[in-house]
């Protein structure tokens, strides 16, 4: 007779399942964040708009803008029809010349009627009185033509303190003419900035008023304030 035993063996204990890799999930944005967020991007972009047409219309109105209306020291320009600019309070003369054909030496003499003055006056039509003091730009244009054999052609701006005082030369120009030239003209001209008080005068002179060429825009003189 055999013995039959039932024997128990317990069971090896079964690992547990694994389990899924976990999923992170982001919660998402709400609605009214994304409101938010267009209604900034919106704003930045109609101020950015603003500022551009706003830049615009200032520098067009600048270019526009008549001298009148800009801030002070900057309305000095007066605009003319010709196109042409002048400052405003600019001393200044552009003389046109007298025809003299005396043979004697002495002043040139200016024709008032159509020679150019601002703040400058004149004396006995051969002197211009300075009104403003200040730095001047003095020109003079002599063209001769005639020669002399005996004196060099020459022309001289003198400058006297007042009318009482003694003049003095401050410039001096020569030219020469050539014997083999058939126009037989030659041009003395000279030009020198000048420092010039209030009631200074100045003037051309020359050895020989008769050699002058008075066509116009030959001969001429002028100074401007700087």
């Amino acid at each position: 007779m055999i013995n039959t035993y039932q024997t128990s063996v317990a069971a090896p204990p079964v690992p547990p399942r694994l389990s899924r890799s976990q999923q992170v999930l982001f919660p998402a944005p709400s609605q009214s964040h994304s409101k938010s967020l267009l209604r900034f991007l919106a704003g930045v972009v109609v101020l950015h708009l603003f500022l551009s047409v706003g830049g615009f219309i200032y520098l067009k109105q600048n270019d526009t803008m008549h001298p009148s209306q800009l801030p002070s020291g900057e309305g000095k320009v007066a605009y003319r029809s010709s196109g042409k600019q002048e400052t405003s309070n600019r001393a200044l003369a552009r003389m046109v010349v007298w025809q003299q054909t005396a043979h004697k030496s002495g002043y040139l003499q200016w024709d008032m009627d159509h020679s150019v003055l601002k703040s400058v006056s004149y004396y006995h039509n051969m002197w211009l009185t300075i009104e403003q003091p200040g730095d001047y730009y003095v020109y003079s244009r002599v063209t001769f033509s005639k020669g002399d054999p005996k004196l060099p052609l020459v022309s001289m701006v003198k400058l006297r303190e007042s009318e009482k005082r003694e003049e003095k030369i401050v410039m001096r120009a020569y030219c020469n003419l050539d014997s083999s030239s058939v126009s037989q003209l030659c041009t003395a001209t000279q030009g020198e900035l000048v420092t010039l008080e209030k009631g200074n005068q100045l003037s051309v002179w020359l050895p020989d008023l008769s050699l002058v060429n008075y066509e116009d825009g030959a001969t001429t003189f002028g100074i401007f304030r700087l």
